[in-house]
């Protein structure tokens, strides 16, 4: 639980998150959201550019999709704001929801509905929190605006878009972020935990968030009557014992301090009772921390999938892995001792805690990947209201989680949260 006074935001930024959480825009659709932010960032001194990853966002639709279709473009945005001699900071926002219809109860819920740049029609919800992100990328490059004569260098604030199929961060660094822009000393985000409450951050030092890769597997065989098995070759029966043998590859093939998971999230095979189907398909998300894990997993998946299916004499499947994958978050550990020492000494040292790392993804990871290898964490900011959060401790409810319709973040103290320990941060990483 969080100590001492709770922190109340700006009620200017209050009104900013409303209308961000009310009017939410897809990956690659964030053109009224990019807009706003490149607007608050010019009204700031901020030299300004807009449009970031454009050709490369819509040289993929073609190639990936065929088309282009309507407001599907790279709209990331960059601010470049020089004070003096110093570091290079850059500060990143992302932008865009999700296609999940809200279910929240807030007065200012979304209500609209769009299309995904894949052509899927959706209700829309900022459910992930970005609205919080960009409320407190705002309120931070404000303070730090009006508290230029606590720090001396050049920051650099970028938003960007479609962080949730991770594709973002590549197209903005395919744009030319790091050489037609000054390259950063640090990059730095945060982004809101469904698990701590509001007033408090969380980190972890190191690897923070996971490998995430897709891999799709159709599994073939030779169809027929179910009442004849013997005359065909059944792909659900070849599918299920991939199911189960790829579960070696963690328990047996994964050194037991690594982390690692390969999950099966969708199987799907034939369309009747009496009838073997020709082929089923299996969907499947690996996740790891260390590359090697990352690579020894998507080799056993591969070897596995041809092995059972030559075992039960079935032909050879096909195995796709996705090339857009998101790689591992690694938190720079002293990058990450600097920012959070000023944190705990701006919030109170108990309202600031070191938590183990997830398997979840984020595409921030892309900005310390690049031969710079550029120092970066991403840090969370608590946004469960504290009386849900001691609630759920007593009677071991679960809460929403991200990405559920139900995710109704406590907003005022997060905010308020969020943007004194970012710019506490970002101005202790600027003293030399």
């Amino acid at each position: 639980m969080p100590e001492g006074p709770v922190r109340v935001a700006d009620e200017n930024l209050v009104a900013l998150y409303k209308t961000l959480h009310e009017s939410p825009e897809l990956s690659f659709k964030e053109v009224s959201t990019s807009a706003l932010l490149a607007n608050e960032l010019k009204s700031l001194g901020f030299t300004v550019t807009t449009g970031l990853g454009d050709a490369w966002v819509k040289e993929k639709a073609v190639r990936d999709h065929g088309e282009v279709r309507p407001d599907v473009g790279g709209y990331g945005v960059v601010g470049v704001l020089e004070n003096g001699p110093g570091p290079v900071i850059l500060i990143r926002t992302d932008m865009d929801a999700l296609p999940v219809p809200e279910n929240t109860g807030f007065a200012f819920a979304s209500k609209v509905l769009s299309q995904t740049w894949t052509g899927v029609d959706s209700p829309v919800m900022h459910a992930c929190g970005h609205d919080i992100h960009m409320t407190v990328w705002v309120g931070t490059a404000r303070r730090l605006v009006a508290e230029k004569d606590k720090w001396s260098g050049t920051l650099v604030m970028i938003a960007q878009p479609a962080e949730e199929i991770g594709l973002g961060a590549e197209a903005m660094l395919a744009d030319g972020l790091f050489t037609r822009f000054p390259k950063p000393d640090y990059n730095i985000a945060l982004h809101v935990s469904a698990g701590a409450p509001a007033g408090t951050i969380n980190y972890s030092s190191g690897y923070a968030l996971a490998n995430v890769d897709s891999v799709d597997i159709k599994v073939k065989g030779v169809g027929g009557h179910g009442a004849y098995p013997h005359t065909t070759v059944d792909p659900v029966l070849v599918g299920s014992h991939i199911v189960v043998a790829l579960q070696s590859l963690v328990s047996r093939n994964t050194n037991p301090l690594d982390s690692a998971v390969v999950t099966v999230g969708s199987f799907k095979a034939g369309a009747k009772h009496n009838i073997i189907p020709d082929e089923a398909e299996l969907l499947i998300t690996v996740r790891s921390y260390e590359d090697k894990t990352r690579q020894m997993l998507l080799d056993g998946i591969k070897r596995i999938a041809e092995g059972q299916a030559a075992a039960f004499g079935a032909p050879a499947p096909e195995i796709t892995v996705e090339s857009d994958y998101t790689p591992a978050t690694y938190n720079d550990p002293d990058l990450t001792a600097r920012a959070m020492a000023a944190i705990s000494a701006e919030l109170g040292a108990a309202n600031v805690r070191a938590v183990p790392p997830v398997m979840g993804g984020e595409d921030f990871s892309q900005y310390g990947r690049t031969n710079d290898k550029i120092p970066g964490l991403i840090f969370w900011l608590g946004a469960v209201a504290p009386d849900k959060y001691a609630a759920s401790q007593i009677d071991g409810m679960p809460l929403p989680s991200l990405h559920s319709p139900l995710f109704a973040p406590d907003y005022d103290p997060a905010i308020a949260t969020g943007v004194d320990a970012m710019t506490t941060a970002v101005e202790a990483l600027f003293q030399k």
